[in-house]
């Protein structure tokens, strides 16, 4: 197990990330807050879908990895 890789946030994927769909929860959190969601090109849209029917989705752009 690649403890260093990003991966989807999808469950139960494994697939490296390369979305980072960055979306906050207007009940909970300040405006400028973002939590991120990371995404494979396979999962970036149903991810996506799941949070922009709740109003969560603020923006999705290419995930850079850290380091």
């Amino acid at each position: 197990m690649d403890l260093d890789r990003d991966i989807c946030s999808a469950k139960g994927c494994q697939a490296d990330a390369v979305w980072d769909l960055q979306w906050n929860n207007p009940k909970i959190h300040t405006p400028e807050r973002r939590k991120s969601w990371l995404a494979c090109d396979e999962h970036r849209a149903s991810l996506s879908d799941f949070l922009g029917a709740r109003g969560f989705l603020k923006d999705v752009v290419p995930h850079t990895p850290a380091g």
